[in-house]
């Protein structure tokens, strides 16, 4: 049975990834997880400099979901390059680096760094990250600085280029088209949604940055309809990503036009999932005679 699928230059063996922000930098699962059943680990947001973050809280439980607040917390491209990318050369596991830079230049910077660094695979670029006041989603939400920004930063290396896209915008497909247009070689789709929760006896934001990113099943059927439209109408490969907790979840994706999928808040329940899951997809597979995952991808019928 076939599982391997491409995401620009990076061969994944299996169609399923751990998605950024919520697998650390890889080492925090091991013994949690057995890699060889993921096709890669995509890292937690990184920065040109060090960053602390966001003031507490930054997690609160909602239903059918989460939101987050962390604000890129991260030791910064050098200390990630230093302290966390070893092992990943140690593992042999196909690392993916999230970058988040708060500027065209920053962004460009790390990339031009990462770009030296034969053990990274990839480059999953963070235009949409919803907890950060400089950045992130600033330039998912406009397409003339999305633009100027993939472009540049496609200038900057020869690793494979992911644009991660925010869902807070008007039209999904169209930025999907400007970051391709501008260089990416596949995109990721969905980051969190912008949401709030306030404790009504302080009458008070829970979350310490007031906003954060909502995550978690609640917001699948948002994901999924984008990631549907923007496969049907954009040609390059898509890493799927939102509320995923279940085999039958990833399926669903993958049907829609995912090349891949990413699991992310099932994680912090079940710090196994992205393996089970990826499991599941086998199991689908051959319970529907499926023997190459390409034949499941875009198999959606009308």
């Amino acid at each position: 049975m076939r599982t391997e699928v491409t995401i620009g230059r990076i061969v994944l063996s299996r169609p399923v990834v751990v998605a950024s922000g919520t697998f650390g930098y890889g080492e925090e699962y091991l013994g949690l997880l057995d890699y060889s059943k993921i096709g890669a680990v995509v890292t937690k947001g990184i920065t040109l400099q060090p960053r602390e973050g966001n003031p507490p809280p930054r997690i609160v439980e909602t239903p059918a979901g989460m939101l987050n607040s962390i604000g890129l917390q991260n030791p910064g491209v050098e200390g990630f390059i230093r302290e966390k990318l070893p092992f990943f050369r140690r593992n042999k596991i196909p690392c993916i680096v999230n970058v988040a830079g708060s500027s065209v230049e920053e962004n460009v910077e790390i990339a031009r760094i990462l770009d030296g660094e034969e053990d990274v695979a990839g480059i999953e670029l963070n235009v949409s990250c919803p907890n950060v006041k400089k950045g992130g989603m600033a330039f998912g939400k406009s397409d003339v600085l999305l633009r100027e920004v993939v472009s540049e930063v496609r200038k900057a290396t020869t690793k494979t280029l992911i644009t991660k896209l925010s869902p807070n915008v008007t039209d999904i497909v169209e930025m999907a088209k400007v970051a391709v247009q501008a260089g990416s070689d596949a995109l990721s789709l969905i980051n969190t949604i912008v949401g709030m929760a306030i404790n009504i006896e302080q009458r008070k934001p829970v979350l310490g940055g007031i906003t954060g990113g909502l995550s978690g099943p609640a917001i699948k059927p948002i994901a999924l309809r984008m990631v549907w439209e923007v496969c049907t109408n954009v040609g390059v490969p898509v890493i799927g990503m939102g509320g995923i907790t279940s085999a039958s979840d990833a399926v669903e994706f993958l049907i829609a036009g995912a090349t891949a999928v990413a699991v992310g808040t099932a994680t912090f329940y079940h710090p196994d999932a992205a393996a089970t899951i990826s499991d599941g997809i086998i199991e689908y597979m051959s319970a529907h005679g499926i023997e190459d995952v390409r034949d499941l991808i875009g198999s959606l019928r009308s």
